[in-house]
C-alpha cells in the first residue's frame, strides 16, 4: 500500500466516520493498463467488501459501512479509474477489466472468507469474482444486479437522452464532459423510490470527481461496457458460494429480468425492499445491514 501520488486526485469531500483511506499500486509486469486502486476500511471482523455502481465511488456506501464496522472489516473499493482511483489512458472498463481490479483488492489483501456486497454493477461484479475466486469467497450480497438490457435509460427520459448523448460516435466524447448539477441529480434521482435520500453534498462530491481529468473518458468507457455486465449473467451458475438477491421494488429491472436469475441461481434467496429503487445503499441502508449482521 502506498499513499496518493501527489497532484493526482483531489481529496474527497465526504468523511465517513471510522475509516481510513488506502492504495494498491499496480502490478508489475503484463498488467500495464493497471492503476492505483483506492478503497476504504473500517472496523473489525471478518472481511466484507462494498462494490459500488456506475458514476459513483466509495462513498456510495457512507451510511451502511457504520452500520457494519462492529461486525465487519469493512473494505469499499473505488472500480477502476472511478472515485479516486487511478485513470489509465487506454484502460477498458469491460466487465472482466474491473472484475480484474475487485480480484486485485482480495488476492493482494490476501482476503479469504469474504462477503461481497454489491450494488448494480457492484453486484454483478460480485457475482462473477465469486465465480473466479471460490476459495476465497464466502457469500455474496447482490443488490439490484445491472444485468439486462437498458439499464438506467429505463429510468427517465432525461437518462434515455444523456446517455444515448455519450455513446453517441462524433460528439460522445464532448458531451460526456459537461455534467450540470441538475442533469446529474435528476438522474440519480430516478433510482431511488425516496428522492430525499440523494444528499446535496454526495452530489457535490460526485461532480468533483467527474472534473478530474480523464474521468469523461472513462464515465464513456463505462457506459460502452455495459453490454458486457449483461453478457457476464452467462457466469452465474459457476458462482458456488451462497447468493442472496435483493431487489428494490421500483427498481430497474423488470420481474422477467429477476426470474431469469432465479433460474440460473435457483438456490438463491430473493428479497425485496418495498417502495425502494435501484439504490437501495442510499435510501435503505438499514435494510442491508439487517441482512448482513442476522448471518454475520
Amino acid at each position: 500500500m502506498t499513499a496518493l501520488k501527489p497532484g493526482q486526485t483531489s481529496r474527497p469531500t465526504i468523511d465517513i466516520p471510522g475509516t481510513t483511506s488506502h492504495t494498491l499500486t499496480p502490478r508489475t509486469g503484463r498488467h500495464r493498463h493497471e492503476g492505483t486502486l483506492r478503497y476504504l476500511k473500517a472496523g473489525s471482523g471478518a472481511p466484507l467488501v462494498l462494490l459500488h455502481t456506475v458514476r459513483t465511488q466509495a462513498e456510495h456506501f457512507r451510511l451502511l459501512i457504520p452500520l457494519l464496522a462492529d461486525r465487519y472489516t469493512v473494505y469499499a473499493l473505488d472500480l477502476p479509474g472511478m472515485g479516486y482511483s487511478e485513470i489509465v489512458p487506454g484502460a477498458s472498463y469491460d466487465e472482466p477489466a474491473m472484475r480484474a481490479g475487485v480480484e486485485r483488492l482480495l488476492t493482494e489483501l490476501d482476503l479469504h472468507d469474504v462477503t461481497l456486497v454489491g450494488e448494480s454493477m457492484g453486484a454483478v461484479l460480485a457475482l462473477t469474482t465469486a465465480a473466479d475466486l471460490p476459495d476465497r469467497v464466502r457469500r455474496v450480497i447482490a443488490v439490484n444486479t445491472y444485468d439486462f438490457p437498458g439499464g438506467i435509460a429505463r429510468s427517465s427520459l432525461l437518462a434515455r437522452v444523456v446517455v444515448g448523448g455519450v455513446l453517441a460516435p462524433g460528439v460522445g466524447p464532448v458531451i460526456a464532459g459537461v455534467e450540470p448539477r441538475t442533469a446529474l441529480r435528476k438522474i440519480l434521482q430516478g433510482g431511488l423510490g425516496d428522492k430525499s435520500a440523494l444528499r446535496e453534498d454526495y452530489v457535490d462530491e460526485l461532480l468533483q470527481v467527474g472534473a478530474r481529468p480523464g474521468y469523461p473518458t472513462v464515465a464513456r468507457g463505462v457506459y460502452q461496457a455495459l453490454p458486457s455486465l449483461i453478457a457476464a449473467r452467462s457466469r452465474y451458475p459457476e458462482v458456488k458460494a451462497p447468493v442472496h438477491f435483493v431487489y428494490g421494488e421500483k427498481d430497474w429491472s423488470r420481474l422477467s429480468d429477476r426470474e431469469a436469475n432465479k433460474h440460473l441461481l435457483p438456490t438463491a434467496d430473493f428479497t425485496q425492499v418495498l417502495k425502494a429503487g435501484h439504490f437501495i445503499a442510499l435510501e435503505r441502508p438499514d435494510v442491508l445491514a439487517d441482512l448482513l449482521t442476522a448471518t454475520a
